[in-house]
């Protein structure tokens, strides 16, 4: 499924992307903010490589496997997504500070 790798190759490319720029940033609240938004894309990774891995070998052990992954992608989107909502108002905090 060509689609399927299309979102495979960029969720891990915004992983990578949110990566760096939680390297780069030096406000705390704002790195637990992309380390958030980098947990979803890793999540996303995850999830869309076990669904990948449904259609290449259908086999008992890859659904198995496959299903694991889905579900590790699946919880790991749901804790990035109650981080941003979390950390989403001290980073508005935080960077209207930084302006003053």
């Amino acid at each position: 499924m060509p689609i399927v790798v299309f979102f495979i190759i960029l969720s891990l490319s915004f992983y990578v992307f949110y990566k760096i720029k939680f390297v780069r940033s030096h406000l705390p609240m704002e790195r637990k903010y992309l380390s958030g938004k980098s947990g979803i894309s890793l999540g996303l990774f995850v999830g869309l490589f076990g669904i990948n891995q449904l259609f290449l070998h259908p086999s008992t052990i890859t659904y198995i496997i496959g299903a694991i992954f889905i579900i590790l992608g699946f919880f790991s989107v749901w804790a990035g997504m109650k981080s941003l909502r979390f950390y989403r108002p001290y980073v508005m905090k935080e960077l209207e500070e930084m302006k003053n």
